[in-house]
């Protein structure tokens, strides 16, 4: 589906919502996508893009950004510690944030390297045991720890299961973001942006409507 399309979607969706036109931003997701597929939503003006995974970002995005100025990197998938260096080197932005040690190993790093992405703390709000992220009973208590570490949190993540409508997840995500005071909320992907944006999201994570299916 061309970008102009998601973003049209993505406008009705802020008016039917009443928000204000603009307040949702578009992450284009090019995780496993080609160099065709990416340059074209390039060269017509997006610079918003997310990755899951950070040695395949560093692949491609160094290259592609000595032709594109101005591209933003967000992380979207789940991250080891001992890639956190190379992660806060490459993005502005991680969205994975899901557990103590990791949050550890970031304040020491930014304390080391004087600067650090902003971050969206990931919820597990199905309680799924395969799935990163932080349970929602634990997740007031995580955010204030990485606050106390100095770690630029900016909102809160979830994914939610595939199985289940997704509308009460976003629900409970939202809830979580406005009783600790994250106005960014990162919610939303192909199949569920539009209700996504109804309950406030303000970053959607789009890859297969823009791109099409991965190879």
């Amino acid at each position: 589906m061309p970008l102009n399309e998601i973003g049209a979607r993505i406008a009705a969706a802020e008016a039917a919502a009443q928000r204000p036109s603009g307040v949702v931003q578009l992450i284009a997701v090019s995780k496993e996508q080609p160099e065709d597929r990416v340059l074209p939503v390039l060269e017509a003006g997006h610079r918003l893009f997310g990755e899951n995974r950070v040695q395949e970002a560093a692949g491609k995005w160094p290259r592609w950004r000595e032709t594109f100025a101005e591209v933003e990197l967000h992380l979207l998938g789940p991250l080891q510690s001992n890639k956190a260096r190379q992660a806060m080197e490459l993005f502005q932005t991680i969205h994975s944030l899901d557990r103590p040690k990791l949050a550890q190993t970031f304040a020491r790093l930014a304390q080391e390297m004087g600067q650090c992405p902003q971050m969206f703390v990931q919820v597990n709000t199905g309680a799924e045991p395969q799935k990163a992220g932080i349970l929602p009973e634990d997740a007031d208590g995580f955010i204030k720890d990485a606050r106390a570490l100095d770690l630029p949190i900016i909102g809160v993540m979830c994914i939610p299961p595939v199985d289940e409508d997704p509308a009460p997840h976003f629900a409970h995500l939202a809830r979580i973001g406005a009783r600790n005071g994250l106005d960014a909320l990162s919610m939303g992907m192909s199949d569920d942006f539009e209700v996504a944006i109804a309950h406030g999201a303000t970053h959607v994570r789009v890859g297969s409507a823009i791109f099409g299916a991965r190879r």
